[in-house]
């Protein structure tokens, strides 16, 4: 009788463990970016600001260790692919955030969602996972890639730019970029060039801007992120083209650019202009914080690469935190998600019915800080809360 005794007590005692909820000591994610090439400048840039994101957290989302385990991608899909298969299965992580490349974001997707993980870009943000690809499983912490050109193509109609040459990488993101500013432009697009990309990336365009120059244009629009956007801001300082063909970007000139075009001298990019959805000058506390503490830690600006994937990371700890923990629960991780309450530093933003945010998107000018440093600063609103132009196409309510 003792030992039937003392085995309904266990029972009894495992039952009312089982009502607990599954509380994990530690949640994993797994940060898929460039960590080798010349892109991964890019990818440490990122690397960084979620190792920041993480030490401004204390290391935990409430009472949960964070870990983040990084990923290269090799500038490759079936490396990038490859590197989340293994954070998936072998690391067995619960987010996967990260991805600069839109064919990298596309060829991995499936390994994620398939896995069921969160997955989180930082950056990517390829029409298709906006619209028909959707998933609720898929959040973004930057935007869908036609919307910061397509803010562009307000700015060159608002300025009174009749007439526009367009260059950019022939990849996903590239043609998006395009079709972005091609939305929202009203004038005549005078010509058109989507250069090589990839490991062996075009970085001679001196051929495409003697193009662009004998159009007639009265602007050039280009995208070219990395080491691609430096090698086409060099080519069009030394064609003189700044007071004849005046500079349009998205994601080519930025904070991780511009040290080295200042060091170069190349004053043609002083003053370009440039649309983005955050600024290193937004006023608000969680902004100010991340920009001094980026720039005390690692001396330079964060770009807007890294405050992705801040925001990333802070998105991910408040979803643990509104689960209290429970790493099992997917419904209530995938309710923190979509509720996105944390302090980002963009300022206010929510997620669409496709998990994409919603947001402002701003003008921005190329100037000298105080210091004599070159960054940017917000010129003007171009749109306020702005949704993707996928949205329409995506099945989730």
């Amino acid at each position: 009788m003792k030992y039937l005794a003392q085995a309904a007590v266990a029972a009894t005692l495992a039952g009312s463990m089982g009502l607990q909820p599954a509380l994990a000591d530690t949640a994993k994610i797994g940060f898929v970016t460039t960590l080798t090439t010349p892109a991964a400048v890019i990818g440490n840039d990122m690397k960084n600001a979620a190792e920041l994101a993480r030490e401004h957290l204390g290391g935990k989302a409430g009472d949960t260790d964070l870990e983040i385990i990084f990923a290269d991608d090799g500038f490759a899909p079936e490396t990038g692919k490859q590197a989340t298969d293994k954070l998936v299965k072998q690391d067995d992580v619960d987010f996967v955030t990260g991805f600069i490349w839109s064919h990298v974001l596309l060829a991995s997707r499936k390994s994620a969602l398939d896995g069921g993980k969160f997955l989180i870009s930082a950056n990517a943000g390829p029409s298709q996972m906006a619209g028909k690809l959707c998933d609720e499983n898929y959040f973004s912490t930057s935007w869908q890639n036609d919307q910061t050109p397509m803010a562009m193509g307000e700015v060159l109609n608002q300025q009174g730019v009749k007439s526009l040459y367009i260059m950019a990488p022939n990849y996903a993101a590239g043609k998006d970029m395009v079709e972005g500013v091609e939305r929202t432009y009203k004038g005549e697009i005078k010509g058109k060039d989507l250069t090589k990309w990839g490991a062996d990336a075009q970085l001679d365009f001196s051929a495409e801007l003697a193009k662009a120059e004998a159009s007639g244009a009265e602007g050039i629009f280009v995208f070219y992120p990395g080491g691609a956007g430096a090698a086409f801001a060099k080519q069009y300082d030394q064609a003189g083209l700044a007071d004849k063909l005046p500079l349009y970007s998205v994601f080519t000139v930025d904070a991780l650019s511009l040290p080295k075009l200042q060091d170069a001298g190349l004053g043609a990019i002083m003053g370009s202009r440039t649309t983005q959805q955050w600024d290193p000058t937004l006023d608000n506390a969680a902004n100010k914080k991340f920009v001094d503490d980026f720039k005390a830690k690692y001396g330079t600006y964060p770009s807007f690469y890294a405050a992705q994937s801040y925001d990333a990371i802070m998105l991910i700890a408040s979803a643990i935190e509104a689960a209290g923990g429970n790493m099992d629960d997917t419904d209530a991780l995938r309710a923190g998600l979509k509720a996105a309450d944390f302090d980002s530093v963009r300022g206010d933003f929510k997620f669409g019915n496709n998990n994409m945010p919603i947001q402002d998107f701003y003008l921005r000018e190329v100037v000298a800080d105080d210091d004599g440093k070159w960054t940017t600063k917000v010129v003007s609103t171009v749109f306020e809360d702005h949704q993707d132009s996928y949205a329409a196409e995506c099945k989730l309510n």
